[in-house]
């Protein structure tokens, strides 16, 4: 077989289609999303409110969870949502927003009164963004959980994460003051020194709350100027102009030290474009297992008919999740151990 050769300028025209065909599909795909939202938005809250009859549906819908969040879901987190939690909601706050988009989205928690911090809700926003070297993704901003005293499942990590959260924030408030390199800032050099010495508390889930990004932060202003920037590039590959490369990030600083839950857009997405919509599905799978179990139960039960033991099978303590925690009322038992 030949080779088929291109001459460079027959290379550099192809690569500029490319280009604008995938910034066109990037507009589809966001526009899908508006839609989508639009149209599935009466029936997320028909789900809510049978849902909100159903004890610890949403606990439930957790304990199905995929793969991808089961992991971080550790047995003390599953101990709160199975005792504290009462709903989810996720929404697409910037769907119709002009200078949003429609990927950012938040996950609200709302929790009844108990024992482990004081707060009703934890909502946390995801707000999708570019860079100027061409990085998208979703970034963060920690949430302050107000733990109650000894109840910090994180060992300290969203306080101090909250914290440095706060300092950039004043740091970067549009000061003429000279800036302040933010690895010498005391919070930095804090929640850097905490996260070195307390890997076993930043596996719980609720260290997922002080997630900031898996890239750098991203400001609104920065996203805007990139996004702003990347239209006028495709502008004008429509027209064979040839386009500048991109600003190098010459930001040498390793934001990852400071980072808490580094999966935590990962984690995100799956909640808001897999647990979310199919809350129903996970649901169901519970007594889709109960009625296996209770199958098999009654199999071995015949087969036991002619044991002159006369010992019962008690069989509440195994239908565990679905039936008996929503006529009884009880809490879904929490997750076994994982071993390390």
């Amino acid at each position: 077989m030949s080779e088929v050769q291109l001459k460079p300028e027959e290379i550099l025209a192809n690569f500029e289609e490319l280009s604008v065909l995938e910034s066109e599909f990037e507009d589809a795909e966001a526009e899908l999303i508006r839609q989508s939202e639009k149209l599935n938005a009466p029936l997320y809250q028909k789900r809510a409110e049978v849902a909100a009859k159903i004890p610890h549906f949403w606990a439930l819908v957790l304990e199905q969870a995929p793969p991808e969040l089961d992991t971080f879901l550790q047995p003390s987190d599953s101990k709160v949502f199975a005792e504290c939690l009462e709903s989810i909601d996720v929404s697409r706050f910037e769907v119709d927003s002009p200078k949003g988009s429609p990927r950012s989205f938040s996950v609200k928690f709302t929790f009844k009164e108990n024992p482990y911090f004081s707060n009703t809700t934890l909502e946390k926003k995801f707000w999708f963004r570019t860079a100027l070297d061409g990085w998208q993704g979703h970034v963060s901003e920690p949430v302050k959980i107000d733990w109650k005293k000894g109840q910090d499942m994180t060992g300290g990590l969203t306080d101090a994460a909250f914290e440095l959260h706060q300092a950039r924030q004043k740091l970067n408030s549009g000061s003429k003051a000279p800036k302040v390199k933010e690895t010498t800032m005391p919070e930095y050099k804090a929640l850097a020194k905490k996260i070195e010495s307390s890997n076993d508390f930043n596996s719980s889930f609720f260290g997922w709350f002080a997630f900031v990004s898996s890239y750098k932060p991203v400001t609104a202003s920065e996203s805007e100027k990139a996004v702003e920037i990347e239209r006028e590039n495709v502008e004008k590959q429509r027209r064979g102009e040839k386009v500048e490369e991109r600003e190098d990030d010459d930001d040498d600083q390793d934001f990852q030290e400071v980072e808490v839950f580094p999966q935590g857009d990962e984690v995100a997405i799956v909640i808001a474009e897999d647990v979310w919509p199919s809350a129903i599905k996970y649901y169901k799978q519970i007594h889709e297992q109960d009625d296996e179990e209770l199958s098999d139960l009654e199999v071995e039960d015949l087969d036991d008919d002619d044991d002159d033991s006369g010992d019962e099978i008690d069989i509440r303590g195994l239908v565990g999740k679905g039936r008996n925690t929503k006529s009884s009322g009880n809490s879904p038992p929490a997750k076994k151990q994982r071993q390390v």
